[in-house]
């Protein structure tokens, strides 16, 4: 018998997705800024970024990046347990546990680390996690790397949820789900899964990635809109690098939460800390993310513009009060073509298709961003429209 390569096996499942039209491959930018990309020489309005209120390129975070590098230098050069934890480290995360009130709050490298390191750290064998279909990959892969039984209910579905929750008195229960959904642009019924886990006696952790910056009065995201205490929901987990324009993660909860993944959230120990003259900055985004209202009032300005002008013009859109605006297309095919069409008109709006998405379910996701003006958005509903009709 001859072992299989596990290589070739990789390059023949890649010549299976080239030959099904599912192929991905990497672009790069030649730049960016707030609102647009540059792509093999042609500068294109933007429509694909998570940078939700254009701080990114804020001149404060930039300074506040070029302050931070004069200080820190440029990497953390160690873990956080290993003298890479620095002042601005400390100072960020005292700053998201205020914004997020919470008691605490610990900063991880990416938000997939922070979702491995939570989930495995909380849950075992005999456990059970119980999650949204169209949860993030991180949430899914955090807990098979558990270890735990994961079951999975139908999207938005509190019934079904509710029936997954039925488990041995035993097993410690985990109830997850994105707070804003990253392909559907929805967001999850968090006052009513609130309840049931609560009826339930399971833990609910929300993936707020593309809800901080965005939603509630101050930003804090999806469970400051709902109205869902900390209490009810004890486990927060937000990302930096779209809203609030940086890069990295961090989850809010109790002492006695953040405290247990210093020394058992294995993606937060073995790994180097975030570069801290990063974190200066970030706390500078996350500053103007909670108190410059007007950047988040143009943001949502911007998202009702869009829907009123695609209604307009016949579109049917999902129900997404989001920056994240999917068109459903169907085929992979179809969503590859309407993306090129539109990049050939001057706008960078790329195709998702599956596994990212279920089969025919295939879409542009649109994301709108405040560093758009109505004119941008305006004349790619416009092209949209004229090239849906061809």
């Amino acid at each position: 018998m001859t072992r299989p390569d596990p290589i070739a096996r990789l390059a023949a499942a890649q010549s299976q997705s080239a030959s099904e039209g599912l192929l991905r491959r990497l672009r790069s930018a030649e730049d960016s800024s707030a609102g647009m990309i540059t792509l093999g020489g042609r500068r294109l309005v933007n429509f694909a970024s998570n940078d939700y209120l254009g701080l990114a390129h804020d001149p404060r975070v930039v300074e506040a990046l070029r302050d931070g590098a004069k200080r820190y230098g440029v990497g953390a050069g160690a873990a956080h347990l290993l003298g890479g934890h620095h002042a601005a480290h400390e100072d960020l995360e005292h700053e998201l546990a205020r914004w997020t009130g919470r008691e605490r709050a610990l900063l991880f490298s990416t938000g997939y680390m922070a979702n491995l390191g939570v989930v495995s750290a909380l849950l075992g064998n005999g456990d059970r996690c119980v999650q949204d279909k169209l949860n993030h990959a991180s949430l899914i892969d955090a807990a098979r790397l558990a270890g735990c039984d994961l079951r999975r209910y139908r999207h938005a579905d509190v019934d079904g949820a509710r029936q997954q929750l039925d488990a041995p008195e035993s097993a410690a229960l985990l109830l997850a789900t994105d707070g804003v959904f990253s392909m559907d642009g929805d967001i999850a019924p968090l006052a009513d899964l609130a309840v049931i886990a609560k009826s339930s006696g399971a833990t609910l952790m929300v993936d707020e990635a593309h809800g901080i910056g965005v939603l509630g009065a101050s930003g804090a995201g999806s469970l400051e809109l709902a109205g869902v205490s900390t209490i009810d929901a004890p486990i927060l987990m937000a990302t930096l690098g779209k809203a609030v324009g940086t890069f990295g993660a961090f989850v809010a909860g109790s002492a006695e939460l953040i405290d247990g993944l210093v020394q058992f959230a294995r993606s937060h120990v073995y790994t180097t800390a975030l570069p801290p003259a990063l974190a200066a900055a970030t706390r500078v985004a996350v500053s103007i993310a909670r108190d410059d209202h007007e950047l988040r009032t143009k943001l949502h300005h911007n998202i009702a513009t869009f829907r009123a002008a695609a209604q307009a013009r016949g579109m049917t859109l999902m129900p997404s009060t989001t920056p994240i605006q999917p068109l459903l297309v169907g085929s992979s095919e179809a969503a590859s073509a309407l993306s090129q069409q539109l990049e050939q008109a001057g706008y960078f709006v790329p195709a998702i298709r599956p596994p990212t998405v279920p089969a025919d379910a295939a879409r542009v996701r649109i994301t709108l961003s405040a560093a758009h003006d109505e004119e941008q958005i305006e004349v790619l509903v416009t092209t949209l429209a004229s090239t849906l009709r061809r």
